[in-house]
């Protein structure tokens, strides 16, 4: 039989899909970094094996799948391909994999993940469904008729995939240290909507994505009243956000999330726009939207003490704002304190003027030192270039989060896609 030997199985696709073939009763194994990472909790309650990097690890009757974060030199991917064992990479994998399933791409420079998440968990309530989202969960079976999953435009790897549907929720210019800007990024997702079988499912209000050209029928969802299915009537409250839905000015139904902000409504609308089209009672819809928990990283909350302490995966200015905005709907009388932890030199440098004006939006803004990647040069930029663009900022490090205190009523935000997790870690100790 045959094992799958993960090399880098804590990445978030990567740990998903490791779950997903163990599901599947296939035998599966990885290694990556010793170092904890929070996608490694749910390999483990499933007892998938996790090793050491080591070229020792790689053996006959192993076939590897490779993360994109690891070059062909890596020492257990080298070995593999001198053994002549098969090597497939993480996206050409998945590729392949989800043809035996009615499957169902989302993609979007932001939101992939809460929208992969939300729709997985309505469509689960409707009929079996097989899920790979990017905060590292993952389900798998073969009796299964849907497979929902995240798809990512770095790199360009979601072309991989030839999905059924895909869901679009945005275009924007992000990871500057591969796309020359944002017509780049355009032509990506339009090279991604000409592989979509059956339909597209694309956010109108996004000016990008109006321009979408598809050999399949496109939906558009979105606020303006030129799009498909249209939100109206929203009441936003500390409780969440209840919407009217439109289906081309003809009155659906009305829906209710414990999200907050703009983005989960747009979140929502898409996930209701995808589901309608394939016919899903509108009840369920409503149930499953409510009973929805959220995804890791994604507005984790939990209280300390008096505080309210976020963990969010925010590193772009657009995630940000929206983390922002959610934060003050959700707790109007509170005082909003950021915490943040740029990810990559490259986009700390794209984005400079940008990160300061989202950052201003919160009440006081504390900064970590850049989380910069092994790959990219790092150049003249350090983390007061941006302290000095916004007024108050304080610089904070893991041996002294215990400034946060004065905060006593507080909503403490921590946000990056690096390890801004250690910050409110240590700070969680420094109360104790």
């Amino acid at each position: 039989m045959t094992v799958y030997h993960f090399v880098g199985i804590k990445g978030t696709g990567m740990s998903s899909l490791a779950q997903i073939l163990h599901d599947m009763n296939y035998e599966v194994q990885g290694s990556d970094h010793e170092k904890f990472y929070f996608t490694q909790k749910p390999l483990e309650e499933r007892g998938i094996k996790i090793l050491p990097f080591d070229k020792d690890n790689i053996h006959e009757g192993l076939t590897v799948i490779a993360g994109n974060a690891y070059p062909d030199t890596h020492e257990e991917i080298a070995k593999a391909n001198e053994m002549e064992l098969p090597v497939i990479r993480y996206h050409r994998f998945l590729g392949e994999f989800m043809q035996k399933y009615t499957s169902v791409a989302v993609t979007g420079s932001h939101g992939k993940t809460s929208t992969t998440g939300l729709l997985a968990h309505v469509l689960q309530g409707a009929e079996p469904t097989s899920y790979l989202i990017g905060d590292g969960s993952g389900m798998g079976s073969d009796n299964n008729k849907n497979f929902v999953f995240e798809a990512c435009e770095y790199r360009r790897h979601f072309l991989s995939y030839h999905p059924d549907y895909c869901v679009m929720t945005n275009i924007d210019f992000d990871h500057p240290d591969y796309f020359a800007n944002v017509e780049d990024v355009f032509n990506a997702f339009q090279e991604m909507a000409l592989q979509v079988k059956k339909g597209i499912i694309a956010c109108g209000d996004d000016e990008y994505l109006q321009s979408i050209q598809a050999k399949v029928p496109v939906v558009f969802y979105g606020f303006g009243e030129e799009n498909d299915f249209q939100a109206r009537n929203i009441n936003k409250s500390t409780e969440g956000t209840t919407f009217d839905v439109f289906v081309r000015n003809t009155f659906f139904a009305t829906f209710s999330i414990h999200g907050y902000g703009n983005h989960n409504v747009l979140n929502a609308l898409g996930v209701i726009t995808l589901c309608q089209y394939e016919n899903i009672d509108v009840s369920i819809i409503q149930d499953r939207l409510l009973s929805f928990q959220g995804v890791k990283r994604r507005f984790s909350e939990k209280q300390v003490g008096n505080q309210i302490l976020i963990d969010d995966y925010a590193h772009h200015p657009t995630e940000i704002n929206a983390t922002i905005e959610a934060a003050r709907q959700k707790y109007p009388e509170r005082e909003i304190v950021a915490i943040f932890q740029p990810h990559t030199f490259t986009r700390t440098q794209t984005f400079l003027d940008d990160f300061a004006a989202s950052l201003e939006k919160a009440d006081q803004v504390y900064l970590c030192d850049i989380f910069g990647s092994a790959r990219e040069n790092r150049g003249e930029l350090s983390i007061a270039d941006l302290q000095g663009k916004i007024p108050g900022a304080e610089l904070i490090k893991e041996d002294n989060t215990s400034i946060l205190k004065q905060h006593e009523n507080g909503v403490l935000i921590f946000m990056g896609a690096g390890d801004i997790q250690k910050f409110q870690d240590a700070y969680e100790k420094a109360l104790v």
